[in-house]
Formats: C-alpha cells, sequence, structure tokens
C-alpha cells in the first residue's frame, strides 16, 4: 500500500509538473512588438469573426522596360528603400517568338518616392557599343541577380550592400558585393551554394531574429516547383539547404518565394510567391500555356510557413496579365505616402504586367494599408476574439483598426484565466471607432496600463461591422 501511495503521489507530482510546463509553454512573449492576424498563434477562439485575406489595390505604372537593353521578359525585380531613395533592381532582357532571350542584364532604376521612376545612365557596362544605359552587371548571376541592404551590425563597409544570383548551368549561387549599391563585385570565384535547380529569382537576407543570413531558392520536389532555405554566418559558408514545410496545403507550383521579415514586426516572415498553374491555357490565346497568381504565406520561424489557398492578387481585368509568368511581385515591401490626402502611410509592391508580349513590359505599383494584409473581420452583428496568454511590455495598447460609421471596437484584458481584470473590462472601454493605423485604447478611471506589464493576460476583443489588422503595447514618453 505504502508503494501504491508514494507511486500515486510521484504520479501526481509528475503530472503536475508536466501541466505547469504545458501552462508556461503557452505563454507568448510579446514584449512591445507589433502583432499581425497574418495566423492564427496568437488566437485563442473567435466567435463571430473570420480572417479576412486582403488584397493590394492596382494604381499607376511605375515603369516600362522599353529600352534596347530591356524588352518584354524584364524579370525578377528587387525594391528596397535606401536612405532618401528607393532603389530597385531587375533582369534586362527580351524574348523573340520561337528564340531564346536575346540578352541578359542586370539593370537599376530609382525613386525618390517610390512612385516616379527614373533609369539613370551609369556608364558602367557597354550595350551595343554605348554605356548610356542603366545596367550595373552583365556576368555570372545576371540572369537573376538580387541585391539588399545588409544591416548586419557587423558588415563590413566594402559590403554594405550584397547580392545573391546564378543558375544550374553556372554550378549554383553566387554571392555579391558593393559599397554604394552600384558598383559590385564577386565575394568568390565559387558558387557558395550548389543544391537546388536556381532557375527563378533566389534571394537572401540578414535575418535580425536568428542572427544569420538566410537564404531562399528554387527546387524541384515531388514534380513541383518548390522552395529549399539555408543559413550562413558570413554569407560565405552555408549549411546544407532544406525544403520548406506548408501544413495543411496542397502542393503547388510556386514559382518564386519573395520571403523577407515584414518590416514593420520583423519577427513575422511573409512570402509572396507567384503560383503558377502550367494545365490552364491563357484566355487571350497566347501560344504558351499557364496562367498565374501571387498568395500570401507567413512563418514565424522561416521555414514553416502558413499558406492562404485564395489569391492574395489576382490577374485581374488586364488581358496580358492572363498570360502565363505575369503578375509576379517584386521582392520587398516599401512605405510611401498615401494615394489618398490626408491618410497615414501605405505600403507599394510592384508587379510585373504584359511579360512576354510586344517589345516591352511594365511594372505596375500597388498599394495596401500598413499591416493590412489580413485583418480579424466582424459584421455589425458583432463578434469576439480571445488570445492565448501574453505577457507584453509598455504602458499603451495601439491598434491598427477600421470600423464603419456604426461599427466599433472595444477591448478587455484579462487574466491568464480568462477573467476580465478590474478597470480592464468591456464596459470599461468606451467604444472606439474610425479609421486608424495607430489608436490607443482608453478604459475609464485611467486605469494603468503599466500595472499589468510582465504579467500573464489574454486580450479580448469585442469586434461591430469592423476589421482589425494589429496591435502593439508601447510605452509613451
Amino acid at each position: 500500500m505504502r508503494q501504491l501511495y508514494h507511486a500515486t503521489i510521484a504520479a501526481g507530482i509528475g503530472l503536475f509538473i508536466c501541466t505547469a510546463m504545458t501552462q508556461a509553454a503557452e505563454l507568448i512573449e510579446i514584449g512591445s512588438r507589433r502583432e499581425l492576424f497574418v495566423d492564427r498563434h496568437l488566437i485563442e477562439k473567435i466567435a463571430g469573426v473570420r480572417l479576412e485575406l486582403h488584397r493590394p489595390q492596382p494604381r499607376e505604372v511605375a515603369i516600362v522596360h522599353d529600352q534596347p537593353w530591356e524588352g518584354s521578359t524584364c524579370f525578377y525585380h528587387s525594391v528596397f528603400h535606401d536612405g532618401d531613395i528607393y532603389r530597385m533592381y531587375y533582369r534586362g532582357s527580351h524574348h523573340v517568338p520561337g528564340k531564346r532571350a536575346s540578352h541578359q542584364t542586370v539593370c537599376y532604376a530609382e525613386s525618390k518616392d517610390g512612385v516616379k521612376w527614373t533609369k539613370p545612365k551609369l556608364g558602367i557596362v557597354e550595350f551595343n557599343g554605348s554605356k548610356k544605359n542603366n545596367i550595373i552587371w552583365d556576368g555570372v548571376g545576371r540572369h537573376n541577380f538580387v541585391p539588399f541592404k545588409d544591416s548586419n551590425p557587423d558588415c563590413k563597409p566594402g559590403a554594405k550592400y550584397k547580392a545573391i544570383g546564378g543558375s544550374k548551368h553556372e554550378g549554383g549561387l553566387f554571392v555579391f558585393q558593393s559599397s554604394d549599391a552600384i558598383h559590385w563585385s564577386l565575394m568568390s570565384d565559387k558558387p557558395v551554394v550548389t543544391e537546388g535547380a536556381f532557375d527563378s529569382q533566389n534571394l537572401a537576407f540578414w535575418d535580425e531574429q536568428r542572427g544569420l543570413y538566410v537564404d531562399y531558392h528554387r527546387q524541384g520536389r515531388n514534380g513541383k516547383r518548390d522552395i529549399m532555405t539555408c543559413t550562413s554566418p558570413d554569407f560565405l559558408n552555408w549549411t546544407k539547404p532544406k525544403f520548406l514545410e506548408y501544413p495543411g496545403a496542397p502542393a503547388e507550383h510556386l514559382y518564386v518565394n519573395q520571403i523577407q521579415p515584414y518590416f514593420r514586426a520583423p519577427h513575422i516572415y511573409l512570402g509572396f510567391p507567384k503560383r503558377f498553374v502550367p494545365s490552364r491555357k491563357s484566355p487571350i490565346g497566347h501560344s504558351l500555356p499557364g496562367v498565374s497568381d501571387t498568395v500570401l504565406m507567413s512563418s514565424r520561424d522561416g521555414e514553416t510557413f502558413h499558406r492562404w489557398r485564395e489569391a492574395f492578387v489576382r490577374p485581374g481585368p488586364q488581358p496580358d496579365r492572363w498570360v502565363c509568368r505575369n503578375n509576379l511581385v517584386a521582392w520587398g515591401l516599401v512605405e510611401t505616402v498615401s494615394h489618398l490626402a490626408g491618410a497615414g502611410d501605405e505600403i507599394s509592391l510592384y508587379l510585373v504586367e504584359g511579360y512576354y508580349q510586344g517589345d516591352s513590359c511594365r511594372v505596375r505599383r500597388h498599394t495596401l494599408r500598413v499591416d493590412g494584409f489580413v485583418s480579424a473581420s466582424a459584421g455589425l452583428s458583432g463578434g469576439s476574439l480571445q488570445t492565448r496568454p501574453l505577457v507584453f511590455v509598455g504602458d499603451r495598447l495601439g491598434l491598427n483598426f477600421s470600423t464603419s460609421a456604426a461599427g466599433s471596437v472595444r477591448v478587455e484584458i484579462q487574466d491568464e484565466g480568462g477573467k476580465p481584470i478590474n478597470g480592464f473590462s468591456l464596459a470599461d472601454c468606451p467604444e472606439i471607432f474610425g479609421d486608424s493605423n495607430a489608436r490607443n485604447v482608453a478604459w475609464k478611471n485611467d486605469a494603468e496600463l503599466s500595472a499589468l506589464a510582465g504579467k500573464p493576460v489574454r486580450l479580448f476583443f469585442e469586434l461591430k461591422d469592423a476589421d482589425l489588422y494589429s496591435f502593439q503595447f508601447t510605452t509613451g514618453e
């Protein structure tokens, strides 16, 4: 009996320890990070609320590839904001029907506002007897040369900008460096990543979350175009690549990956792969098979992604966007002034159209509200969302939200068990309405939010005809 008693006590203690560990593991330390609803990572339960995918809206044509060294197959655009200018890189190429591309070069454009773009005459590379062009490179890797600004704090001045590019027939991916983003040189005369197909826009960047350089590149898997990743401490020595995983999503042709840390919440990785459907013929009768759109996927670790089945960008009503390789999103999201007077800044994305047609193709700017990829959304009848237990830092809670004139948002702060905390119940929170990227929540009697910092809490949102895109705890001055 005594042995049974001790065994029972031991089992009970073990169960208690396991339960306590499980409860501890469920706590999510968000600190003062901005959190988005691009997945269910923070969500415990919802009622009358759905996660709504939003889509960028087409604006003006940003750039037309109409120069002799450009053409109808300019592709693999990369964009980033760098101080006072926006930089764009892309492959200059022209497709002659029935033949291969006539040439491939790496071209450069820039902008002061992300809207109007110019092609500077750089005098670096000769094309048809002249250097009066915007070509920056025509050596190895020119098929898919993809640059970025290195944010590694230990980066050397001569390698402030880095790039990756290469193909299977060149042996793999090569790496490049530059001090000014215009003049480039190889960092090694040999490819540094050799396992992959690489016939796509392969890319790399410094990941501040992991303290490593991260690569994403093309490889086939089970007859589909797919994505591999590897990491490096120095941009020269890389780990063995492995495939990304997409739980719950079917195998589809992912033509590019366009993965990046979201600049307003860099712990969240966003990807915008072009989904290629090779079995469908263009409805406008183009000779090449296949149609494309762009989908959205997100990750918290850079390896396992939640991928939306519905398109993030549809081809739309323009006939020439229903030809095989159109609708590719440039790698890089940038913040620009809103196209609406008085509105807050927005995100600009750049998409290829007119590919494989005529003498030139185009890049059209699209816009989306900041953090506006997905929202927790409810109708006027109302709904609610409860988070998992969180631990935050700060004394203010800001929301990125939109309501109708009759709609509203209210926020309740609960203890770990889901019980409203005195002073922070729904009844203590006046209705919030309007449209804002950063509206602070206030409770009656000026309840001190800082008293809850560092303690496990849950957020409970009540939504009526409203979209909630993100929230963030911050510290006021």
